[in-house]
């Protein structure tokens, strides 16, 4: 009899060791199958992108489950990205910012309701030539009313009270809207935020996001705003130009950074990733505060299908699933964060350079985690803008390696005493006036443009491909090549002796 019950549980031991080693073993096999196809993805998309370098994250369950850096930190000294590559990571900077805030309603410092002026007493904003009262909660929610090409007012500073400087600016620009009547996405919305943070706490911005929310998580590589001294992690930024990476260092807007200056690897986003997915093992940022930064605003209209916008992230429901998310973009660098927080999964994207790709990639892997099958066939503007620009700085730069040939031609005919100087008649008085207005127009033209877009050159000088500002001088270039060229020919002519 003990010989049978023996023999029993030998043989319930060996079942139940069977089922409960068979899954990991699935799930293993599953997840390499998933790291494979991630690789293989990224790898794809990186390659069609141009960006230099990518490093990735997917974190689930409390775990970092993926993490790997795809080519170069630096292009030059084929430094490649790692853990420890430092991104600046752009408007996923906000929701560090929205936290504050929500850190600073909770000590009772401040209230979301409160009018902004009872911390800002100068900033009086107007609607339709009528003063506007606007409140934290707009801000956050960017239904402020300010627009969203007050970007491009940003001051260059690398001043101890830039974040001043950059609010300021909005003095002399109107809201385009309402406070609290819609959504408009406003970076500085939150350099306001930044400014207020400030005012309430005493301390720079830069301190308190350090010590009250990056330090207690222990993201202790992290930096808040760019660096006086540039770190041996830190990435090296690239622009798309010419249909490939060009370095590019843009100007400093220390001012700007409440919204979009944080600098971060992936070691550390993991680190907030988990926190807001309330799966860390480090609680010292009450999670109550975290959960309500994802409370979306519904009191105006979606900006996109389903999407409403929270305390610094995206709030989209689909597949009856609720995703957060945000997007960033610097000038050479770009993020993107995405979660699914009922999975408690969440994935995270850094880049080296200003590409649209990084969103894709971002959701591309998600989709990917979630066993889905991805299909990418994204194309980024500013990819598709290099490219056209590209063509026409050869076909201008051709024209004007052209004239320019002429023009030396017939220079050489001068001194030769081939073409000899001849008085104006008033047909060559009106074909020069003809020519003077053409070429006028054509350098005015070019001046002007980025006006009729609500941009400036130096804007588009900092935010667009590199191929851009060399057609502008091209364009100068050629047009007063042609222009001597045409006054060459109309005070000489041949001599026929």
């Amino acid at each position: 009899m003990m010989r049978k019950t023996i023999k029993l549980y030998m043989l319930m031991i060996t079942i139940m060791v069977m089922i409960y080693s068979l899954p990991p073993t699935i799930v293993n096999a599953d997840t390499n199958d998933k790291i494979n196809k991630i690789e293989q993805f990224v790898e794809e998309q990186r390659a069609i992108s141009k960006i230099p370098g990518i490093a990735v994250l997917v974190v689930e369950e409390g775990e970092t489950v993926f993490q790997k850096g795809f080519g170069y930190a630096d292009v030059k000294t084929k430094t490649p990205v790692t853990s420890d590559t430092l991104f600046e990571i752009g408007s996923t900077t906000k929701a560090f910012t929205g936290l504050a805030i929500l850190q600073l309603e909770k000590d009772g410092l401040l209230d979301r309701s409160d009018d902004i002026q009872q911390y800002i007493p100068w900033l009086k904003l107007k609607y339709k030539s009528e003063l506007q009262p606007i409140t934290i909660h707009q801000l956050l929610h960017h239904t402020s009313g300010i627009a969203s090409n007050s970007i491009i007012h940003i001051p260059e500073s690398n001043q101890n009270n830039a974040i001043e400087q950059t609010v300021k600016t909005l003095l002399e620009q109107p809201l385009n809207r309402k406070p609290g009547s819609s959504f408009e996405y406003a970076t500085i919305n939150y350099d306001v935020l930044g400014l207020i943070i400030e005012k309430v706490t005493k301390q720079p911005f830069d301190t308190y996001i350090k010590q009250r929310i990056l330090e207690p998580i222990n993201m202790n590589d992290s930096l808040v705003g760019l660096p006086q001294i540039k770190s041996a992690e830190m990435a090296t930024g690239y622009k798309i130009g010419w249909m490939r990476e060009q370095t590019y260092t843009p100007p400093i807007y220390r001012g700007n950074v409440p919204a979009g200056y944080i600098i971060s690897n992936t070691n550390d986003i993991a680190k907030w990733l988990k926190l807001q997915l309330g799966i860390s093992q480090i609680y010292s940022i009450d999670k109550k505060i975290i959960q309500e930064s994802h409370i979306h605003d519904q009191s105006v209209e979606p900006f996109d299908k389903d999407t409403y916008y929270a305390s610094g992230w995206a709030v989209m429901d689909k597949d009856e699933k609720q995703y957060l998310f945000h997007a960033g973009e610097n000038p050479t660098f770009t993020s993107y964060f995405i979660m699914q927080p009922d999975e408690k999964f969440g994935v995270a994207v850094l880049s080296n350079m200003n590409s649209s790709f990084t969103t894709a990639i971002g959701k591309g892997v998600m989709g990917l985690w979630e066993g889905k099958n991805v299909t990418t066939n994204h194309s980024d503007s500013y990819q598709k803008l290099d490219k056209v620009v590209t063509i026409l700085c050869i076909v201008v730069a051709s024209l004007g390696v052209i004239l320019g040939l002429l023009l030396m031609r017939n220079v050489l005919k001068i001194k030769k005493k081939q073409r000899i100087g001849v008085s104006l008649s008033g047909k060559r008085i009106f074909l020069l006036i003809i020519h003077s207005m053409s070429v006028a127009a054509i350098v005015t033209l070019m001046i002007m443009f980025p006006k009729a877009k609500g941009l400036t050159w130096e804007f588009i000088k900092v935010w667009a491909p590199t191929s851009i500002s060399a057609l502008f001088y091209f364009v100068i270039v050629t047009g007063i090549i042609y222009y001597l060229y045409g006054l060459l020919l109309l005070f000489t002519k041949r001599n026929k002796f």
